[in-house]
């Protein structure tokens, strides 16, 4: 197996393995009902043969298998450990409905011109090459099969309640790191490029809002860990004033009836011609 070109490594997450596992989990299902909404209106339909690349510990895969009652999803994901995860998950499932393969979206190993539908839902953000994963991508994909990538641009993070002053200079030193090794948390901007030069034709583009008055606070809460931005103080990254207004983000929102939070996210789609 190829080597590894992320930036995503689930030992080396900050609230460690479980917390973080709890994390991806909040993230996945708060906004899931716009997002298969989304994906529908992209054309998504029932019966479909699915890929879902980086489909991590399964949190995505089981609300396609739910959503999608006559479809085969194929979840494709490089990290054993988590793709084991996602196996206990949804051991209940036959494999007439779901498939596992260990492998890297750079090189899937699988064979040309053969699912209707991929999705890969925050994925780009951490790929040192994601050209090459999209041209992948596409190979596999059947002749008007399509690709919606579902993914972050910290230019458009959202907003938060209090207002926390410092959170674009946050944001951008923290993508600013990512870049280093190799990531880009600003790809939301860059889709359509992607999609294009790889030969996708009708590209199009929207975004999904999640907003903790409609989708609940607890994914928030989870954003804001304060324990999630403590490395970023101690390497430098971030400067005492900016850690401490993220603490203080991070009372209001678990504390505060007032406080509220807003993310976007981008969804970019393409074509196979």
């Amino acid at each position: 197996m190829e080597e590894r070109k992320s930036t995503y490594n689930i030992r080396h997450a900050t609230l460690g393995f479980q917390a973080e596992l709890e994390r991806l989990k909040v993230q996945a299902l708060m906004g899931w009902d716009k997002e298969f909404r989304n994906l529908s209106w992209y054309g998504l339909q029932n019966g479909m043969k699915v890929l879902e690349l980086g489909s991590g510990p399964g949190f995505v895969t089981e609300q396609l298998i739910n959503n999608l009652p006559d479809s085969q999803i194929i979840a494709l994901e490089i990290d054993a450990t988590l793709l084991d995860k996602a196996r206990n998950l949804l051991e209940h499932v036959p494999s007439s409905r779901v498939q596992f393969v260990q492998s890297s979206v750079y090189g899937t190993g699988l064979p040309d011109d053969s699912y209707d539908f991929a999705i890969a839902r925050l994925l780009f953000l951490h790929l040192n090459d994601p050209q090459e994963a999209v041209r992948e991508i596409y190979r596999i994909l059947k002749p008007g099969g399509k690709l919606v990538i579902i993914d972050i641009d910290d230019g458009i993070f959202g907003a938060v309640n209090p207002d926390i002053p410092s959170l674009p200079s946050v944001l951008r030193k923290v993508a600013e790191l990512q870049a280093t090794k190799g990531g880009n948390r600003i790809i939301g901007r860059s889709l359509p490029r992607l999609l294009t030069r790889a030969g996708f034709s009708d590209v199009d583009m929207d975004v999904v809002i999640q907003h903790s008055d409609l989708h609940g606070i607890e994914g928030f809460k989870r954003q804001f860990d304060i324990n999630r931005f403590v490395p970023f103080l101690r390497n430098g990254v971030i400067n005492e004033q900016e850690y401490n207004e993220l603490k203080q983000a991070h009372e209001n929102i678990n504390n505060s009836h007032e406080a509220y939070a807003m993310m976007t996210f981008v969804m970019a789609c393409g074509k196979k011609v």
